[in-house]
């Protein structure tokens, strides 16, 4: 198992964020829920329109689905099959029939129940960055993946408390097979957290093997798992309107044995969809829908997301922007989409800035709104992102943190009660006074504000007196001090070699082919 078992950081049962007067401060682990309205950007007419739009395509243009079995169970279910063009047209009334098994709630359990993520309602939960090819922090440059860096990356997940959930490969260990690395990013993933994460869903194989591994890590049979989810994955659709024979595969897969799925088209404005808005969000609807219904022909009730990431090119360039005002539209009338369809809503904040820097902060945190604006439930690529998610940078991780965790205390309902009002306080102190030495203040003053880990509230001279660091640079030193402080979870010997075994199986059965 090379790579696999380096020497292990401080190890210890729980996670906490008071080790030591000089930890990071950091939000306690908590399930986060969005009190708020979501926002209405569509009316009801608006939003019925794209709903009549996107039956339009199904029905009169189609979707290619390059998966024979797949073809095979639209037929069935009596939609337009014609298996020259691999072109399948479905009506409206085989996706309200669909519809009706979905779920609008569900949850994924991994090994350790406390940090079992709840999708649908009013919940919203984020998630690292997920498929760079390359890595990158300020002292070391950017680089290819590697497993050694996958391994530190998902440790900053476990440690940081608002992180709910690892994504697919937070970055790829290129020096691994391609066909089997899967298997030890999965390991990793399961070692080294505790935590739920997403799935490679390219093809059977893939999708099949972090089913078995999450149900050995759990203690569970592979037909317990239908019953208790654990792992999700993303089905990227071929934008414009094709399903290619993995993801079709990868999909019906996770539906067979009752893992989530969220369906997600990659609609980019003036790329693979339409320059409009409106023209990119009917594609998008239709796409989503087209996935939703293969799960529910695979497996009624089999747990699915609405996923969208629609964003915009640059005219310019044809290059992918992200975090663009049109971007977080998207993200918030997308939500309204979901809703309407009562499914749990996945979305997106992102950035195209090559580096850790303010326009990479400004892009995040404006598509970042938009999840939230729009009740996002699960936000994917929530923190790492870079350089239009070619690059996991451990900087901006440490940032997207920073902004997560105030976007969790801005979710948190303002109380008002007698104790919170006030009033005798306000009495008390005369005009033209301070509340400093004030009963009132001093209760309250440890826990009174969100205390951040990355802000830096000197004055200048005493900023500049402590080294004069940035936000980036004070960054740098925050995930070194995070992965010194991280605490490996307790896994029981025998659930270890377990998972060691299958994979040696695996990987011997895989050989040069395909998993």
């Amino acid at each position: 198992m090379s790579g696999m078992n380096e020497p292990r950081r401080k190890r210890g049962a729980e996670r906490t964020s008071n080790r030591g007067p000089s930890a990071i401060p950091q939000l306690p682990l908590r399930r986060v829920t969005n009190p708020y309205p979501p926002m209405a950007m569509l009316s009801p007419d608006q939003i019925e329109k794209i709903h009549q739009a996107s039956m339009h395509i199904l029905e009169n243009f189609g979707i290619e689905v390059m998966s024979p079995r797949a073809l095979s169970l639209f037929e069935k279910a009596g939609a337009t099959v014609d298996h020259a063009l691999a072109n399948v047209r479905i009506d409206r009334g085989l996706v309200t029939e669909a519809l009706k098994t979905t779920q609008s709630n569900y949850t994924l359990t991994p090994r350790n129940p406390a940090n079992a993520v709840h999708l649908g309602g009013n919940t919203i939960n984020f998630t690292l960055v997920a498929g760079p090819p390359n890595v990158h922090d300020m002292e070391r440059g950017r680089r290819a993946g590697n497993l050694r860096d996958y391994g530190d990356l998902t440790r900053l997940a476990q440690h940081f408390n608002c992180i709910h959930m690892l994504g697919n490969q937070v970055c790829a260990p290129v020096e691994l097979p391609a066909n089997s690395r899967h298997l030890d990013t999965y390991f990793t993933n399961l070692t080294l957290t505790d935590k739920s994460f997403h799935v490679s869903a390219i093809g059977r194989g893939r999708a099949l093997d972090g089913i078995e591994m999450m149900a050995i890590a759990r203690g569970l049979t592979l037909d317990q798992m239908p019953d208790d989810p654990g792992i999700t994955t993303i089905i990227s659709v071929n934008s414009p309107r094709r399903f290619d024979e993995m993801m079709a595969e990868g999909l019906m897969t996770m539906a067979e044995f009752g893992q989530s799925v969220a369906v997600t088209p990659f609609t980019l404005m003036g790329a693979m969809s339409p320059v409009t808005l409106a023209g990119a969000l009917a594609q998008q609807n239709a796409e989503a829908l087209f996935g939703v219904v293969l799960t529910q022909l695979v497996r009624p009730g089999a747990p699915v997301m609405y996923g969208a990431f629609t964003s915009n090119v640059d005219m310019k360039s044809g290059a992918p922007a992200f975090g663009t005002p049109e971007n977080t539209k998207a993200n918030i009338a997308s939500g309204q989409l979901a809703r309407r369809y009562n499914l749990p809503y996945r979305t997106t904040p992102g950035s195209a800035s090559n580096a850790a820097d303010a326009q990479g902060a400004y892009e995040t945190l404006m598509a970042l709104w938009g999840a939230v604006l729009g009740h996002g439930n699960l936000v994917y690529h929530a923190a790492g992102w870079q350089e239009g998610g070619l690059t996991a940078s451990f900087e901006k991780l440490i940032i997207d943190v920073e902004m997560i965790q105030h976007m969790m205390e801005f979710l948190r309902p303002i109380e008002v009660n007698e104790a919170e009002l006030a009033v005798e306080a306000l009495g008390a102190v005369p005009t033209g006074g301070h509340f400093f030495g004030e009963p009132h203040t001093l209760e309250r003053y440890a826990t009174a504000f969100y205390q951040p880990m990355l802000s830096n509230w000197q004055n200048y001279e005493a900023w500049q007196e402590a080294g004069g660091l940035d936000a980036t640079a004070r960054a740098t030193r925050l995930w070194k001090k995070a992965l010194e402080d991280y605490v490996e979870p307790v896994m029981d010997v025998a659930v270890r070699e377990a998972l060691e075994a299958y994979m040696a199986k695996r990987k011997e059965a895989i050989g040069q082919g395909e998993p």
